[in-house]
């Protein structure tokens, strides 16, 4: 099943993903929750719910709504760093013994298709290809070997990065360097667990068509369910929220010469069975409020 957020109408609500339509489930189910974050804290017999409707006549199609973020405000965004073999590699960094956590606001949160702002304090704007973890469950302390039961599914992400916060800081600056509102463009769809091996995927990055990463995901240092684990040792995780996972080898910074992103590049994200994302990079606008 391919969860998916998408305004029509000026209405956001949310539907099943069908190839290229959509089944609005405001209309095939209409008891259910109009939005992602409450249909997952509704549990299990939502999503079964939801399901029985996976085959239903659609409504629109894709090309004719907006798809939004999955989950517009995720009540967590967590993310693990250098954790691909061929990245840390790439780095000139040792293999890490336990997962490198680092956070980024839920403000990051963006579209699939939803421009990503590149703000005038950056040179160094960089994308990283990731496969992203949706939580379906509250939970703590889970094992390894529980862990795939917390999953409610995956999805396409970007961990759009500015370097210049990230490493060149004194000191670094992780949570400012990866925090910048539009950059955590994720979806198009929340993949139910059922439906994919998430250690066997195949990830892609393409900037302008050129291509820049390309890995399974059998080279995670730290696989989705050791993650699992280690967060939830420290912290509860609950529904909606998202976990990076990390990204591979092809960083622009990385590269000799750097190719970071310039505006009006597009960056395009792909996983197979999880669809893709694409986002052009935008000069910021003027974003000052006060509200």
């Amino acid at each position: 099943m391919k969860l998916i957020t998408f305004t029509e109408s000026s209405r956001t609500r949310i539907g099943l993903l069908q190839g290229e339509q959509i089944v609005d489930l405001s209309q095939t189910a209409p008891a259910l929750p109009d939005d992602m974050l409450t249909l997952l804290e509704a549990g299990d017999t939502a999503l079964q719910e939801a399901a029985k409707h996976a085959d239903a006549a659609t409504h629109f199609a894709a090309a004719d709504v907006v798809i939004e973020a999955p989950i517009r405000r995720p009540p967590k965004i967590l993310a693990i760093g250098l954790n691909y073999q061929a990245h840390a590699k790439e780095s000139n960094m040792d293999i890490p013994k336990y997962p490198v956590v680092f956070t980024k606001q839920a403000t990051s949160a963006n579209g699939p298709y939803a421009p990503i702002h590149s703000p005038q304090e950056t040179k160094m704007l960089d994308y990283e290809g990731e496969l992203g973890i949706v939580i379906g469950k509250r939970c703590r302390r889970v094992s390894k070997d529980d862990a795939s039961k917390v999953i409610a599914g995956f999805c396409v992400l970007n961990d759009v990065s500015v370097r210049e916060w990230q490493f060149l800081a004194t000191p670094p600056q992780f949570t400012m360097g990866k925090s910048w509102d539009t950059h955590n463009p994720f979806g198009p769809a929340i993949v139910t667990a059922d439906e994919v091996d998430p250690h066997h995927l195949m990830l892609r990055t393409f900037v302008n068509g050129e291509l820049r990463q390309e890995t399974n995901t059998d080279d995670l240092i730290f696989n989705c369910y050791d993650i699992i684990e280690f967060l939830s040792t420290a912290f509860t995780l609950e529904p909606g929220d998202i976990i990076a996972t990390g990204t591979p080898s092809g960083v622009g910074a990385a590269m000799q010469p750097q190719a970071t992103l310039q505006i009006g590049d597009t960056v395009k994200v792909e996983i197979e069975g999880l669809g893709f994302i694409e986002n052009e990079v935008i000069a910021e606008p003027d974003t000052a409020a006060i509200r």
